[in-house]
């Protein structure tokens, strides 16, 4: 039992779930530092919907880019770094029990996202179909818009990362949109959308090889780094505005010593690099997704008890 647990959670790739269930917490926090409302049970309700269709997410991508011929492309090219769970390329699971395990996690969101429809409003429904959609014909044929390299892909992470998950968990706590929760995804939704896109640069080579159009394929090292950095400062930027607005407490800017390590890196990449040298890079987008989001989640615990005080 232990062994197909660990199983699972390599082929789910859960260790990065964090970057899902952090928007959800703080998506319910928005609702009690501004409005006071917190209803523990819907936040778990949308946890555990939300942590179900992101780990949707992670196999489906593997799914459908191991039948695209991507992540055998990648295994074969010398020097490339692959970001797929290997379980499909290297026959540790078949094909079907590995698609048997993606739409069974795909099936408990969607039974949270019905659950959640009757105790909060159907537009719980409507948002988790809408993040379910993304998920699957981000590689999924006849969209496959995550091969086309005009940004949509990126567009779709910042949705599926930040505004959905964020605006979602909100509206299931208080009934209603906010605009404030809309601003307050930017952060951790950018950040997420710059460890994603930071990815494609382990094996953009393969993914030009086997027809994977990304930004990086499309517009090559150079210009690709450029537009990193410029996420980058874009996700600390939104930080920022985040706190002049008051949607933040003003000691919400601690989060942005979370953006050193990632600067420092950049710092040692040149124009063009091996593969290998994109993993620090891959680390601190990690990191940095991460950690602001954590201190973004505090700061807002913070407000809310010093508020009900």
């Amino acid at each position: 039992m232990d062994n197909k647990l660990r199983v699972l959670m390599k082929a789910t790739r859960i260790r990065v779930i964090p970057v899902m269930l952090i928007p959800v917490i703080l998506g319910a926090l928005g609702a009690y530092v501004w409005e006071g409302i917190f209803h523990p049970i819907l936040l778990l309700i949308t946890l555990l919907g939300s942590g179900a269709a992101h780990l949707f997410s992670n196999m489906i991508n593997d799914l459908w880019d191991y039948r695209n011929g991507v992540d055998e492309e990648a295994k074969q090219t010398e020097g490339l770094i692959t970001t797929n769970s290997g379980f499909l390329t290297n026959g540790i699971i078949s094909e079907r029990i590995f698609a048997s395990l993606t739409w069974g996690l795909f099936g408990i969101a969607v039974l949270c996202g019905v659950i959640l429809s009757f105790l909060s409003g159907w537009w719980a429904f409507v948002l988790g179909l809408i993040g379910g959609l993304i998920a699957y014909f981000y590689v999924a044929p006849p969209l496959k818009f995550g091969y086309r390299g005009k940004g949509f892909s990126e567009i779709a992470i910042l949705l599926s990362f930040g505004i959905l998950p964020i605006a979602g968990a909100y509206y299931v706590q208080t009934g209603h949109f906010d605009y404030r929760a809309v601003l307050l995804s930017l952060p951790v939704g950018l950040l997420t959308t710059l460890l994603l896109f930071n990815h494609h640069f382990l094996h953009w080579q393969a993914d030009k090889a086997s027809g994977k159009n990304t930004l990086v394929v499309i517009w090559g090292e150079e210009r690709s780094l450029k537009f990193s950095r410029f996420l980058m400062f874009m996700s600390y930027g939104s930080l920022v505005l985040c706190v002049i607005l008051d949607i933040l407490p003003v000691y919400g800017l601690v989060a942005l010593i979370t953006a050193l390590p990632i600067y420092t890196v950049y710092g040692r990449l040149s124009s063009t690099n091996q593969s290998h040298a994109y993993l620090p890079l891959m680390g601190a987008s990690s990191k940095a997704a991460i950690r602001c989001g954590g201190i973004m989640m505090i700061c807002l615990m913070i407000q809310g008890l010093i508020q009900s005080i």
